[in-house]
Order: structure tokens, then sequence, then C-alpha cells
């Protein structure tokens, strides 16, 4: 069992920057890759970004490349969604979840599921 909580959503204009992070309990969360998704209302749930539980791989949607950075530290069982440049268009609920071993950016093939914080970019 691993849980998860999501902190660190907010109100940012245009432009600005968010660092969501996901603290996970749980031993043995350095085993498991980590997705972030987003949602609005209305839409299905959107794959952002996810990394392995190595590290050594990470995977983001087109929309956020060269924005938005994930990363990971296992030894505070804690990983980070760091947001630059954002914009109107990233306004969503962003959670995290957590899947054995490998990344994937379909959101049922993870296990545990963070609640959801809110993110807002004004324009």
């Amino acid at each position: 069992q691993v849980q998860l909580v999501v902190s660190g959503g907010g109100l940012v204009q245009a432009g600005g920057s968010l660092r969501l992070s996901c603290a996970a309990s749980g031993r043995t969360f350095s085993s498991y890759a980590v997705g972030w998704f987003r949602q609005t209302p209305g839409k299905e749930r959107e794959f952002v970004a996810a990394i392995n539980w190595g590290a050594t791989m990470t995977s983001y949607a087109d929309s956020v490349k060269g924005r938005f950075t994930i990363s990971r530290d296992n030894a505070k069982n804690t990983v980070y969604l760091q947001m630059n440049g954002l914009k109107p268009e990233d306004t969503a609920v962003y959670s995290c979840a957590v899947r054995p071993l490998s990344i994937t950016v379909v959101p049922r093939a993870y296990n545990y599921w963070g609640q959801g914080t809110q993110v807002t970019v004004s324009s």
C-alpha cells in the first residue's frame, strides 16, 4: 500500500512557475514509477509527465515539453513537478500516481493515486 499526498498548487500569472510535490508513504516507494496527470471539468484525465523508479527515464506530454520537469528524491519519498512558463491552458487539477517499475502514459495502469491539487493560471 502506498499513500500519496500532493501539494504545491495555487494561482499564478501566465509565465510564472509552480512546483508540485507528491510525497509518499511506504517502504517500497523507490521501486515505483510515478506519473503526474491533470484533469479539467468535463474532460478526460490527461497525462503530463512520468519518471521511472531509478529516475533514469522520463516522459512528457508534448504540451509541456521544455516547460515542465519531473524529478524524484527517493530518500525523501517525494516526486516533484517543476512547472515553468505556465499558460492558462495548464489550468487543471493535478494528481500524482504510482505503479510498479516502468512508466506509462495510461492512467488506468497506475495503482495508487494522490488527491488532486488545483493549479490556476491567469492570463
